[in-house]
């Protein structure tokens, strides 16, 4: 009797594929990556993969989000769990740690920015969403603020567009192959001094 695979749910399969596509985007790039590199990343055809998604740029958009849902489970975990002063130390840490992982949030940013210019829909897709991660920041921010950990004279929604500013600078340190990372350390120490009013020199 010849074996079969199982066959996947739906819902599994296509989350399966997205997972691949988050990864094979992440080495790559939305231009040089083929919906078929996917497919076959995945072990699924090309149009079991178009099922689900109905194009590259739909694929691709959606990676975006699962990036983002997947880093703000992880900075909401950090929220439930940790001391109000560490938020933005831990949240910014896990920004940068994502880049290596399977959802680089920051880095799908970069590619998605080199394509907003020539197509409207991903330009669109890319200004609402982040606003949304924006808006969380924010946030996060106003609460730190309200019970005392972040300075009141800070201004939430400009202090979120920084924090997602610095996650953009370190993506593009690491295609460059380097370009700041050796400066990371003062500038989250200058972070921690501007918004909790640390002195100078303070553990970063």
């Amino acid at each position: 009797m010849t074996a079969t695979r199982a066959r996947l749910p739906a819902a599994e399969r296509r989350a399966a594929v997205l997972q691949t596509a988050l990864r094979v985007f992440a080495a790559g790039s939305y231009r040089g990556v083929t919906t078929a590199d996917i497919a076959r990343e995945a072990g699924v055809t090309e149009p079991i993969l178009y099922r689900h998604f109905s194009s590259k740029r739909d694929l691709y958009l959606a990676c975006l989000d699962e990036a983002w849902e997947q880093t703000r489970v992880v900075w909401e975990g950090i929220v439930e769990t940790q001391s109000p002063a560490e938020w933005f130390q831990l949240m910014a840490r896990s920004f940068l740690e994502c880049r290596k992982a399977d959802a680089p949030l920051a880095s799908l940013w970069i590619q998605a920015l080199a394509e907003a210019g020539d197509d409207a829909e991903i330009r669109s897709h890319l200004r609402s969403h982040l606003r949304g991660v924006h808006d969380f920041l924010a946030g996060t921010i106003a609460h730190a603020q309200s019970v005392g950990a972040v300075l009141p004279e800070r201004d939430a929604v400009a202090e979120a567009w920084v924090f997602m500013s610095l996650g953009l600078l370190g993506s593009i340190g690491q295609r460059l192959g380097g370009l700041a990372e050796e400066d990371f350390p003062r500038i989250r120490a200058a972070r921690r001094e501007w918004m909790l009013g640390e002195a100078p020199g303070a553990p970063a």
